[in-house]
C-alpha cells in the first residue's frame, strides 16, 4: 500500500510546480505579425493587449477593412504563441505525466 503521505507530498510539489509555471506565464509577452509587420500586437499572459502597432500607410480611409482583418489576424497569431507557450509551461510543471494528453491551459 502506497503511503498516503507521500502521496500528499506528490501533490503537494506538483500544485507548486503548476503556480510556478502560472507565475511564469504571467510574464510571458509574444507578438503577432500580420501583413508581413504591418500590423503587430504584444499579448502578455493571460491575453492582455500591451501594444499595437499599425503601419501607417494602412490609416487611409479606403483600408479600414484591410486593417480590422490584419488586427484580428495580428491577434490570433500572438494567442496561438501564447496558447503555445502556455502548453510548454504546463509540460514542464507536469513532469514526467507532461506527456498525458488534454493537459489544462494555464489561461
Amino acid at each position: 500500500m502506497m503511503d498516503l503521505n507521500a502521496l500528499m507530498k506528490q501533490a503537494q510539489a506538483v500544485q507548486q510546480k503548476f503556480a510556478e509555471a502560472q507565475e511564469k506565464m504571467n510574464e510571458v509577452t509574444v507578438t503577432g505579425e500580420a501583413g508581413a509587420g504591418l500590423v503587430s500586437v504584444e499579448l502578455k499572459g493571460a491575453g492582455v493587449l500591451v501594444k499595437m502597432h499599425i503601419d501607417p500607410s494602412l490609416l487611409t480611409p479606403d483600408e479600414g477593412e484591410v486593417l480590422i482583418d490584419l488586427i484580428v489576424a495580428a491577434h490570433a497569431d500572438a494567442r496561438k504563441k501564447l496558447d503555445e507557450a502556455s502548453s510548454k509551461l504546463m509540460k514542464e510543471a507536469a513532469g514526467p505525466l507532461g506527456n498525458m494528453p488534454n493537459l489544462p491551459k494555464l489561461f
